[in-house]
């Protein structure tokens, strides 16, 4: 009979149409493993980006805290210590020392996304050695482990 001929005929068109599959499958399989694993690396990779952007951010962070907070304190102590004994020299370093007080009390700790973040610290810096030039003192104080002495 001509439709069972036909019939056959479907089914071995049927079998290689799914050979022809397989085969695909099979050739097309690098590229899917490659596309698959390109998005789980790439996830991957985010999250571990995030986590050590993270971590940088808070070490960078506290290492400017530490910094700015050291020179408030020396600041705080020069312009108490500059006050019991008041003359024309010690008013202008008081005024100097009040500039830099106040530079750091604007400062924006809590903002990291402050565009003028990095040059306001250089100002700061920059004051903090105007005020140890007026005073007499070297400014290149360390913080470090492996001694006592203050550094930035």
């Amino acid at each position: 009979m001509p439709s069972g001929r036909g019939f056959g005929g479907d089914m071995a068109a049927a079998a290689a149409s799914a050979n022809s599959d397989m085969f695909d499958e099979i050739v097309m399989a690098e590229e899917r493993f490659h596309g698959e694993g390109y998005q789980e690396g790439y996830a991957e990779g985010s999250h571990v980006g995030v986590i050590e952007g993270r971590r940088y951010g808070s070490l960078h962070g506290a290492k400017i805290g530490s910094e700015i907070g050291c020179y408030l304190g020396f600041a705080l102590t020069w312009q108490c210590l500059l006050q019991k004994c008041m003359d024309e020299k010690n008013s202008k370093k008081i005024r100097v020392l009040d500039s830099l007080i106040g530079m750091i009390q604007k400062f924006p700790y809590e903002d990291p996304t402050y565009d003028k973040l990095q040059e306001d610290l250089e100002k700061i810096r920059g004051k903090f050695k105007q005020v140890c030039s007026m005073l007499n003192i070297q400014s290149d104080f360390r913080i470090g482990t492996e001694r006592s002495s203050l550094a930035f």
